[in-house]
């Protein structure tokens, strides 16, 4: 697995809308087998801050499943207007983390 971050610098007079396209969008990310959860955050300290998270089955599920699907067009016709606000698009693989209690 590996999960993709998009942040998005967006006006705080489209904030509304942009919460309504990624919930359109989200409905394709959750029908999608290369998709394992997807999830949007706001910036609480700056709001025109949001960051979504993606959890992909691997970059080749999301880059040539996913984007060469019928179904990318669909999503990226939610998103596409928020498009020049990302700030970063990229993908991570989880690490093993320590936990408090020292496992």
């Amino acid at each position: 697995m590996v999960v993709e971050y998009i942040r998005y610098v967006v006006p705080p007079v489209q904030a509304d809308e942009f919460e309504r396209a990624y919930r359109r969008a989200g409905r394709v990310l959750d029908a999608d087998p290369h998709c394992a959860r997807w999830e949007m955050a706001r910036g609480v300290e700056e709001p025109e801050h949001f960051i979504v998270r993606i959890e992909w089955d691997s970059v080749d599920g999301h880059e040539q499943g996913f984007r060469t699907s019928p179904a990318f067009g669909e999503f990226f016709a939610a998103v596409r207007p928020f498009f020049a606000a990302i700030q970063e698009m990229k993908h991570y693989q989880l690490r093993p983390t320590v936990g408090t209690d020292g496992h």
